[in-house]
Parts: C-alpha cells; sequence; structure tokens
C-alpha cells in the first residue's frame, strides 16, 4: 500500500484529505466552474474511490479524459486543491496569516494604493515582532522599504531611520538563527545516520564540530528561537555522546522555554512535541522510571487538547512518539508480555500512518517490538521484525540499529538452538559490525562466548557463563561500551542463564529496586 501511494503525489493528497476537506473543494470547485473544471471534480472523485493507485483502473472510469490529457489534467487538480485547502485553513497558523497579509499588502500595492498596502504591512510587523517570526518581519521590513524609497509616502525621516535600524537588528537576528539551526540539524543528521558515538574518534570529531560552529555569545542570547535551536543543539550533541545527565538537563530547558513562553506552543507545536518525545527519551535513558510515568501522562493529557488536533502533521506525530514512549516503558520495567499488548495498535497507527512516517522512524519501531518479542522468549517474532531490518535496504539510517539488528537476530537463532546456521551468522554479523565500525569489546566478548560454548557441555556451561558475565559487568558504565546495554540489555540476558530465570523477570526486579530512588 506504501509503495503504490507513495508514487503519485496527487493520490497522496487526496487521501490525507478529510470529509469537511473534501466537501469544501467542492464548494470551492462551484465558484468557478469552468469547463476544465468538471473534469477535475471527475478526476478527484474517481481518485478518492481508488484504493490503490491505478492508471488504467482510472482512465477506464473516465472516459471524458484521454491519456494524453491526464497529466495536465492531474497538475491543474492538484493546484486547485492547493489553493481550496489555502482558502480553507488560511486562519489556521499564523504562518499563513502572514503570508496572505504580505500576498495582500502586494495586490495592493501593484494596484497603486500604497497607503493601504503600508497600512497592512504596519499590521502585519507588530504580529511578526510579537510571535518572533522574523522571516516574515524581514519581508514585511523589505516591502516597506521599497514602498518608501519608490515613492513619496509622507513618512517622517523617523520612521525611515526606524525601518533601516530594525533591517539590520532583523539581518543580525537571522544569522543567528540560521547558524544554530543549522547546528541542532546537522547534529540531528549525524545521529539518524550513524546513531551514538562509536569510539573516540566520532567523540573527538563531534566535539570539535560543536566548538567550531557554537557561536562565542551564544549564551548571552535571549531571544526564543536563539535559545530554542541552542538547547536542540546540545541536546543532539549530548545525545550523540551519551551523556544523558546533559541530554536530560537540555531537553528539560527546551520544554522550559515553552513554559516560559506559553503562546509559542501553538505558534511552534512542532518543536515543544519533539521536546517532549526527547524528555521521555532522557528519563528512558537514565531509568528515571517516575519522572518517566509523569511527563508521559502529561504528554497524553496534551494529545488531546485543541491545539495538539488541530494538524494532521502534529496529531500524527504526537501519536507516534506516545507509543515509542509506552514501548519503551515496557522495555524498562521488564513487562515485555504486557507490551506485546500494545503491538497491533502500533502497527495499525503505522499503516494507518504509512505516508507520513519517516524510514528511520519504521527501523525504530521494527527493532523495539523485535526486543519486546526477544524478551518475552518469542524468538521466532522477533526475528521476523529483525528481517524487515536487515532486509531494507532502501535508506542508509541508523548503522547501529542494522549492527544491533543483526546481534539480536544472532542470538534468537542461539535461543532457539539453530546450531546450524550460527556458526555462519557469527561471521557474518562480525563482519557487518567490523566493516559498519560497531565492535566494541562488549560485543567482541559476546562473540568469543558464543563461539566458545558450543564446545561446552550443558553441565559445564553455567561457569562460562558466569566468567562471560564478569567480564562485561565491569564495562557497563565504560564510556564507549554503553552502547551494547541500551540497545539489548545483554547484562540482563546473561543473567537470565545464570540464575536461570526468565529475562523480563531479571529487569523487573531491577526496575522494583531502582524506583526506590528519590528524585
Amino acid at each position: 500500500m506504501m509503495s503504490n501511494r507513495s508514487t503519485d503525489s496527487l493520490f497522496q493528497l487526496i487521501k490525507s484529505l478529510h470529509k469537511a476537506e473534501k466537501r469544501h473543494f467542492k464548494l470551492y470547485i462551484k465558484r468557478s466552474s469552468a469547463k476544465e473544471d468538471l473534469k477535475i471534480v471527475e478526476l478527484f472523485d474517481a481518485l478518492d474511490k481508488l484504493t490503490e493507485y491505478d492508471e488504467r483502473l482510472l482512465l477506464k472510469k473516465l472516459p471524458s479524459i484521454q491519456k494524453p490529457q491526464l497529466n495536465n489534467t492531474k497538475t491543474h487538480l492538484y493546484k486547485q486543491l492547493l489553493a481550496s485547502l489555502r482558502d480553507l485553513k488560511s486562519t489556521d497558523t499564523l504562518e499563513l496569516q502572514l503570508s496572505e497579509q504580505l500576498d495582500n499588502a502586494r495586490i495592493l500595492y501593484n494596484k497603486g494604493l500604497k497607503h493601504q498596502a503600508l497600512k497592512i504591512l504596519e499590521r502585519a510587523r507588530e504580529i511578526a515582532k510579537a510571535n518572533g517570526k522574523f522571516n516574515y518581519l524581514a519581508q514585511v521590513i523589505s516591502l516597506e522599504k521599497k514602498i518608501e524609497t519608490l515613492h513619496i509616502t509622507r513618512s517622517i525621516q523617523e520612521k525611515t531611520e526606524k525601518l533601516t535600524q530594525e533591517a539590520l537588528e532583523i539581518s543580525s537576528h537571522i544569522d543567528r538563527v540560521t547558524r544554530l539551526s543549522n547546528l541542532a540539524l546537522r547534529l540531528y543528521g549525524w545521529y539518524t545516520k550513524h546513531g551514538h558515538a562509536r569510539n573516540e574518534k566520532d567523540e573527538t570529531g563531534i566535539r570539535e564540530f560543536f566548538k567550531e560552529q557554537l557561536p562565542a555569545d551564544a549564551f548571552q542570547l535571549t531571544d526564543f528561537y536563539e535559545r530554542l535551536y541552542l538547547y536542540q543543539s546540545y541536546t543532539w550533541y549530548a545525545f550523540i555522546r551519551q551523556d544523558f545527565l546533559m541530554y536530560y538537563r537540555y531537553a528539560q530547558k527546551w520544554l522550559d522555554l515553552f513554559d516560559e513562553n506559553e503562546v509559542m506552543k501553538k505558534v511552534e507545536i512542532g518543536h515543544y512535541i519533539k521536546g517532549m518525545h526527547n524528555l521521555l527519551n532522557a528519563h528512558f535513558d537514565l531509568r528515571n522510571f517516575q519522572l518517566f510515568e509523569k511527563v508521559l501522562k502529561e504528554f497524553e493529557a496534551f494529545s488531546h487538547t485543541a491545539i495538539a488536533e488541530q494538524h494532521d502533521n502534529f496529531r500524527i506525530h504526537t501519536s507516534i512518539y506516545i507509543n515509542s514512549a509506552k514501548l519503551n516503558w515496557h522495555l524498562m520495567t521488564g513487562t515485555f508480555r504486557e507490551g506485546l499488548k500494545l503491538v497491533d495498535t502500533v502497527i495499525a497507527n503505522l499503516d494507518e500512518y504509512a505516508l507520513y512516517v519517516d524510514p528511520h522512524r519504521i527501523v525504530v519501531f521494527n527493532y523495539k517490538l523485535a526486543t519486546l518479542y526477544f524478551g518475552s522468549g518469542d524468538y521466532n517474532t522477533c526475528i521476523d521484525f529483525l528481517q524487515k531490518i536487515i532486509n531494507d535496504t532502501s535508506a542508509d539510517l541508523r548503522i547501529d540499529l542494522q549492527s544491533y539488528a543483526r546481534l539480536m537476530h544472532m542470538l534468537a537463532h542461539y535461543e532457539l538452538g539453530n546450531d546450524e546456521i550460527i556458526e555462519s551468522l557469527i561471521k557474518s554479523v562480525y563482519r557487518f559490525m567490523a566493516k559498519m565500525k560497531n565492535l566494541t569489546v562488549v560485543e567482541e566478548e559476546m562473540f568469543r562466548f558464543i563461539r566458545h560454548s558450543f564446545g561446552v557441555s550443558p553441565r559445564k556451561m553455567k561457569p562460562e557463563l558466569e566468567k562471560f558475565l564478569h567480564k562485561i559487568k565491569h564495562l557497563e558504565k565504560s564510556r564507549f561500551e554503553t552502547r551494547a546495554f541500551a540497545y539489548l540489555d545483554i547484562i540482563s540476558w546473561v543473567e537470565s542463564k545464570v540464575y536461570e530465570k526468565p529475562m523480563a523477570e531479571i529487569i523487573n526486579a531491577k526496575y522494583h529496586a531502582q524506583r526506590k530512588r528519590r528524585y
């Protein structure tokens, strides 16, 4: 379904429409019903009824449209749909309102009504300034300067000086925001490709890059957007380096910024939602169980507010992040079987949102679901989910998850006693992880143990497991070994063998012991 829909932009757009949006489109077209518009309505209805995009079937249903006409008709329909949505949604976001004000001012200016245009620009300037929309403010002032420069508008000298000074300040501000947002974006891009820093070389490279790109006056900045991108940059920087305490502190600063500027929760809802997601991840990484529960409840309550439900994009991402957090809860508390009750809902939501979910998010969900099945002892289903990651060659994303998916896949076969393929799996997984520079001491010890275990009799296995546990236990706090424990709780897996208890029981006991911590 996803591949068929993703091949045609018009089909995607129509399938994303709600009933009210479809109804508004029909009314919008009727206002100016030219003859060719009747064809685009027929095309709209035909596409709306299709479950998958099929051009041959579409042409059969549309005898009034010949194949050579189809592309032009589709293009016309696409433009009219966007115009209809703009008409319907013009007051939904501040950005659309400001764009409309700018468009109106340009129309009036081109008609020669310079003073009317200036009045609209004055109002737009105040709105943009009040909400920190400096990119729009720059466009507003640019048009104001153009009018003042080309025409005598009886503006006093004071206004001219004010405009020029404001233009300089805005230009400087936009430059700072651009540099900080570029830094945040590039760090996030590094993470989505590689995951956490793998070794000293990665760590040094990230640290030097961050130091070079961070503005010298970063902590003297007071504007909302400057601070937002500064905190985001530090959040990604800390997360990549696995400095989870710093990660938590800056994710919290990110959210605190919105609490200080309540109006921005509506203006920049996407950034607020992403901040909530990162704060939950920070509590997950630090095993702050009580704070995790508290923030998740707040996030769920927020998801039912009018702001969160206003736009499809943010409603979808809120749902995805909450599902991810719920899975994380079961992973860190060892309640794997209870977590399996969420699987059908998660898969249904991913299917429903197939048009909108990026490949990176799909990989992460498949890995979490595989981990749930591994922890609950259902190794065959675990392997099914891991195969989706291993066989996905469409995107160069999350090399770390690609590596650990193969490692968990090998362990699942080991648990199933599939000795005939284990030896070849050990070789192929080792080669892959070495090639991707994802091998740490923990993985080296793991490969060594599994190879060695083939020649050990069952009654001598327990002492070998205890030796293995001792070797990796002291690495738990090591800087570059924490990756292995973050992706796969190998210590709890070995402990389950040593103490002859289910892995879920081992992790759950740790959860109850750690939950007693006070914050």
